[in-house]
This record gives C-alpha cells, structure tokens and sequence, in this order.
C-alpha cells in the first residue's frame, strides 16, 4: 500500500469538494440553515409562546360597569390572549374573515344578570339565568380551534370560582355549529398552492445556469434575439409551467375533499395571486443562477431561498412561534397563504382591506425581486 498515493489522492478529494461551493453549502450551510429556520419557526432562539388576537362583543345590558367588564379584563389578563373590545357583532366578524383575530366571543345582555342569579344561590340552579357566550373561531387556522376554546373556557371557570359544572354560563362554539368542521388537511390546502411553486426557484437555477454550462446562452446571443425578448420568454414558460402546478395542486386536493363554497371571481384572483407569486420564484431562480458557476452549485445555493418560504409562508405558519409570526412577514408565500386562507377557507371578500393588502404587497415584491434578478442575470448577455 503507497502511503503517498493515498495521501495525494486523498488531498485532490478535499481540494475538488473544498472548491465546489454546492458540495460546501450541502455539507456546512445546508444543515446549519435547515435546523435554524426549522428551529427558530417552532420556538427555537428563544421563540415565545403564541399569543392569540381576540375580540370581544359586550350585549350585557349592565355596561361597563357589569360584570362583563370585568371579564374582559380577565382575558386582557390572559398572556396567550390579546383582547380587542368592538362595539358591534358586524365590525368583528369582518375582521374574524379577514383573519385579523382568531375569534370572537359575544357576551350576552343576560350575562350579568345570570352572575348575579347564581351568586345569590350557587346549590340552587332552578333559580338561575342562564346565559350563552358566543364563541366564533378562525376557521382557517387548525391551531385557533384546538387552542382558543379550552383557554375561553378556563378563564371563565376561574372567573366563576368554580371547578367543577353546572355553571349558569356556557360557551357555545358558534362557528363550528354553523359550519362542519375542517379536517387538518383543508386548513393546510390552501398553503400548497404556496408550496408547489417555491420549487420553481430550483428549476429556474438549474435551467438558466445548464443553459450557460452547455454554451445554449452564447449560442441564443448569436442570433438577432434581445435580452428583453430572451427573458420575456422565460418568465412567460415559467408562468405557464406554474398555472399548470395550481391547476394540479387544486384538482388533487378537490379529489382529496377540499371543496371550497367560493365564487368564480375567488377562484380566478387565487390564481392570479399565484402567478404572481411565481415571478418571485423566478427572480430568486435568476439570482441563484447569477451567483452559481454550475447547476449542482445552483441546485445547493436555492435552498437559501427555498427553506425560509416553506418554513414561513406556508401551511406551517400556524404553528410558528409569535417572533417568527413577525418574521415571516417578510417573505412573500406569507401574503400569498394568508390570502388564500382568507379567500377559501375564512370566506372573506375579494374586495376586503386585508385581501387588497395581501394582494398589494405580493405584486410589489414579486416585481422588484423579478427586476432584480433580471439586472444581475443580464451581465451574461454582455460576455
């Protein structure tokens, strides 16, 4: 066995992978990004706990001088909860659709005078007023129905003094009586429509950098075709190539039960939301493929892109901690899941604030993060 020719072998295989930046980020970055943002989303670097924005309807004829005010302050009190107080049921069940709060409890006009019937004879239940909360939950967030109700229900069992049932107060989940409940794969359908067209950053990277490996880019810069004509080509194919992944994505959830009671007109703004989406994807494709000398390099250097959208902005968002709630609103799939969510499964106009919003900032973005990858790619026309 020669020692030397083992050594130098051995120094030529560190050399080629020390050389080769996707071998590098696979080895090093990968894992490091992959455990950070897979950490940090779920409560890691010293991520809190959620907290849930709520809003409160006081129908209790007492005022603020009731005892509904007083439970108010009790939930104000809660550290999971953030209480916002509305002076009408219309107001906040705009906001509920809009996923502005996670729910909204109505406190009846009988809620004091229920108290104050059980706290004159607490053993005497015949003699009470009974007195039903409304409970109206998100019904596009899984996290919001299986946390907010059993948080409802013990701040008021605390308030009560009381333990054990009967108890002349009851919540009533309003939201799920009037609707069937959602199964976990609807609340998280409308988040792979997110999902399917990140990947198209991968696909445009490896393309447009085998073009430049393979000599396809001198070739097509030898002919009388433009810079501005040779992109508006691409972006177009891959626009193409990402109606036909919405079309997919929405045909194989239907035949898997997602069934959305939606208008024509919220079906065609989803997936014009979602074609708008996918020039980010692109952008973020040009930008990979700027920076990459070749496709494997390219296929390691996307997933910079790729993790923090699919961590942040898409159907796990629900369950991330509130730091990384405010975190993720600075990558696109956010606006685009939160959207659709808003649009199938919360039932929110297309022509409310919190739509226009969404849809506002995913076309701003998506334009200036097209743009510039446009600018850094078109270097390559000049060579």
């Amino acid at each position: 066995m020669n020692f030397q020719r083992i050594n130098a072998l051995t120094k030529k295989e560190l050399k080629k992978t020390f050389r080769e930046p996707a071998v590098l980020f696979m080895i090093f970055l990968f894992p490091i990004v992959f455990v950070l943002t897979f950490g940090a989303s779920f409560g890691g670097l010293g991520g809190s706990q959620p907290v849930y924005n709520i809003g409160v309807v006081n129908l209790d004829s007492a005022g603020c001088s009731g005892a509904a005010q007083t439970l108010i302050e009790a939930l104000s009190n809660t550290t999971l909860l953030h209480v916002h107080v509305y002076a009408d049921n219309q107001t906040a069940q705009n906001d509920l659709s809009q996923g502005k709060v996670q729910a909204v409890i109505t406190i009846p006009a009988v809620f004091s005078q229920s108290l104050a019937s059980y706290y004159a004879a607490p053993n005497n239940p015949g003699g009470w007023v009974n007195a039903t909360v409304l409970l109206y939950l998100d019904k596009g967030s899984v996290v919001a129905t299986q946390a907010i109700p059993p948080i409802i229900q013990n701040v008021l069992a605390a308030f009560l003094n009381q333990q054990v049932a009967p108890s002349p107060v009851n919540v009533q989940i309003a939201s799920l009586i009037e609707t069937r409940q959602l199964s976990a794969f609807e609340f998280m359908a409308p988040g792979m429509f997110t999902f399917a067209s990140i990947f198209l950053i991968m696909m445009v990277a490896q393309s447009f950098t085998q073009d430049r490996e393979n000599g396809m880019l001198k070739r097509i810069r030898t002919t009388p075709i433009t810079p501005t004509e040779f992109m508006a080509s691409q972006i177009l194919s891959y626009m193409l190539i990402a109606l036909i992944q919405a079309v997919l994505v929405f045909a194989a959830t239907y035949l898997m039960g997602f069934k959305p009671a939606i208008s024509v007109s919220t079906y065609i703004l989803a997936f014009i939301l979602v074609l708008i989406f996918s020039l980010s994807n692109v952008g973020f494709g040009l930008i990979t493929a700027t920076v990459s000398k070749t496709s494997n390099t390219a296929t390691g250097i996307s997933f910079l892109f790729v993790l923090p959208q699919l961590f942040l902005g898409t159907f796990v968002g629900a369950s991330l901690s509130s730091t990384m709630q405010t975190v993720s609103r600075f990558v696109p799939s956010y606006y685009v899941t939160d959207a659709l969510t808003s649009l199938f499964l919360r039932g929110a106009s297309i022509t409310s604030p919190t739509i226009i919003l969404d849809s506002a900032i995913v076309a701003l973005s998506c334009v200036a993060i097209l743009a510039a990858g446009i600018v850094l790619y078109a270097k390559y026309f000049k060579i």
